[in-house]
């Protein structure tokens, strides 16, 4: 079964892999596809050690993978990037990865939650184990609360009408499934902006309940401080409050020099850490666009650490 397409894979391999006795970290292992691919450009004395939260993808890549030696895997988030590399006894990686965006078989699978299309529980965790499930929040929160995730994790203009009509609805009945929800906002959006409207709310709701930008600026901090000199650090992301992150972080951590303009000479002691390798985000060319959709929104960057 081809549980997800990777996107921008040869791209994402020609930059992270310079080393190939090296030690990676693939923050994202989901079902193998871009892991196959470095672990074809590494030799038999390196090391790869891989994360996801979701237990399916896990537990697949177990089974996947379970003749190489080279690959130490983790059911649990990338945040814990740190207490995995002291469990192992890794102080330094020559190369650390993250893919940002939802697999598509989470997206496909109607279990997993992910997906408008077809009723499910609306659930939208990554790990179902942990955390409050998306239909909780949206049946307790306040109007202003469910508006403000909609618009400031979703970009989404019209929050507060979604958010009202949300609480007007649950009031009537609890939301507890995919298809709920999508009856709601469509009660207040016009269907040609619908399915749009349902991406950035569904969007919106999966950030939240995951809190995925905290997790990024844990995992890129933690990230930069295990990486060795002349280490690359290379990340795709789907959406512009991801990029941005990744942006502002590797702008960050390039400068010199952080003191005031007005300034006249230099007190903040700052030094630079990265080299950007990626001034502006490379993305996905036509051709794999045409295959693979999904990857139209993907922004990889890359830096190195000096």
């Amino acid at each position: 079964m081809n549980y997800h397409v990777p996107v921008l894979l040869e791209e994402s391999t020609n930059l992270l892999i310079t080393n190939k006795t090296g030690t990676y970290f693939d923050a994202t292992l989901g079902f193998g596809g871009h892991t196959s691919k470095f672990l074809s450009q590494l030799n038999n004395n390196a090391t790869l050690v891989a994360t996801d939260k979701d237990e399916v993808a896990y537990n697949f890549c177990e089974e996947k993978f379970a003749e190489d030696k080279r690959t130490i895997f983790y059911n649990a988030a990338f945040t814990e990037i740190r207490n995995i590399s002291l469990v192992e006894n890794i102080s330094e990686y020559d190369g650390i990865f993250a893919d940002l965006g939802v697999s598509s078989y989470q997206f496909d699978n109607v279990d997993s939650g992910f997906t408008y299309r077809e009723e499910a529980i609306l659930d939208l965790r990554m790990d179902k184990s942990t955390g409050e499930p998306a239909h909780n929040f949206i049946n307790t929160a306040e109007t202003d609360e469910i508006a403000n995730v909609i618009y400031n994790y979703g970009e989404e203009r019209k929050s507060r009408y979604i958010a009202r009509s949300i609480v007007s609805e649950r009031n009537i009945s609890p939301i507890t499934t995919t298809t709920h929800l999508k009856a709601v906002i469509q009660k207040v959006v016009p269907s040609k902006n619908l399915n749009k409207t349902l991406s950035r709310v569904f969007q919106a709701l999966r950030i939240y309940v995951n809190n995925e930008l905290d997790e990024l600026k844990v995992f890129l901090s933690k990230g930069i401080e295990l990486l060795k000199r002349g280490g690359r650090i290379v990340i795709l992301s789907y959406h512009s409050l991801e990029d941005r992150i990744i942006k502002e972080f590797f702008k960050y951590e390039a400068l010199s020099c952080v003191c005031p303009a007005e300034v006249p000479i230099c007190v903040c002691d700052k030094e630079s850490r990265l080299k950007i390798l990626s001034r502006k985000p490379i993305i996905a060319k036509e051709e794999e666009t045409k295959i693979n959709p999904r990857a139209r929104s993907a922004k990889l960057r890359a830096a190195e650490k000096i």
